[in-house]
């Protein structure tokens, strides 16, 4: 098989259309039709199934998927070095996000690196700890920012202290500068799904707090506007909270808790120079000091 099989293998999972990889590959739907038929006979197996509703991967497909990417991302960096020994600094980078970092770290990320390698292109997948997660470890994307919690087995490396804070509706408490585990038991709560806040579910389950929540969601905003319309309260990382437009208090917990956001890569030491490029840049701008040299202290 060739770089252009994986390469219309991936697309057509990614697009669900042998129509829409047709036309971003800038082939007919037929080679595309061709393409899949030929590798699925070299293979021994089908990878795709086709119906009236589109067009979806078998068991057998969604196994090699991985293998697919990490080829298709052997052939970029292999591009990328060849183009750097060339005097070049260009080729691709693929981030994966969650919510808080896409809106308060992401903008300026890209326009300061964009400054500094006119020549690279970076894609931006937004998702979940848990979807951040597996792009990394599928090879959907380069790099990933990830709570160090929700990490597992990926290699990350620590950039910011966030601590977690005590939303509540405006005016509620009237008194003291704090929150304590006592007082949040006397509260309903605004919760969302473990995978979007896994954090703030570890110091629930080791602070012992059964909360009640009749909500369930899973944006920070969405969160946020629930607790301000008195529906109950939640707890939430403080960079949350810089881009919440609701009028809401915010208390620092007791115990303090803090989410650690890290920048997370499948294999940091093997990356292709746009990456390396990228992986550097992050960790030079938003790495605080106390996660500097860790192993010097």
């Amino acid at each position: 098989m060739t770089l252009l099989t994986y390469q219309v293998f991936k697309t057509v999972v990614d697009m669900g259309s042998f129509h829409k990889a047709a036309d971003i590959l800038g082939l007919t739907p037929s080679a595309i039709s061709h393409a899949i038929s030929a590798m699925e006979k070299e293979l021994g197996f089908s990878v795709l199934t086709r119906s009236k509703s589109g067009i979806a991967m078998t068991n057998a497909g969604e196994q090699l998927l991985p293998y697919v990417n990490a080829v298709l991302n052997s052939d970029e960096s292999l591009q990328q070095i060849i183009a750097e020994l060339n005097g070049l600094k260009q080729g691709k980078v693929k981030i994966g996000v969650f919510s808080s970092i896409c809106t308060s770290w992401l903008p300026e990320i890209l326009q300061s690196f964009r400054r500094k390698y006119e020549g690279i292109t970076i894609e931006v997948f937004q998702g979940t700890y848990d979807e951040v997660y597996y792009w990394i470890k599928n090879s959907v994307v380069d790099l990933g920012f990830l709570s160090v919690s929700s990490t597992r087995d990926i290699p990350i490396e620590p950039l910011y202290r966030d601590p977690l804070l005590c939303v509540l509706p405006k005016g509620l408490k009237k008194s003291g500068s704090y929150m304590d585990i006592e007082e949040m038991r006397c509260y309903q709560f605004v919760t969302q799904r473990e995978s979007t806040d896994a954090d703030i579910q570890k110091f629930l389950k080791e602070n012992h707090l059964q909360i009640q929540s009749n909500y369930h969601v899973v944006d920070d905003l969405s969160t946020v506007a629930l607790v301000a319309k008195g529906f109950g309260i939640c707890l939430m990382p403080e960079l949350v909270m810089r881009d919440i437009p609701y009028e809401v208090d915010c208390y620092r917990i007791r115990p303090e808790a803090s989410r650690i956001i890290g920048i997370a890569a499948l294999n940091p030491g093997f990356m292709a120079p746009a990456v390396r490029s990228m992986y550097h840049h992050i960790l030079s701008h938003y790495q605080e000091d106390c996660f500097k040299n860790r192993e010097d202290r």
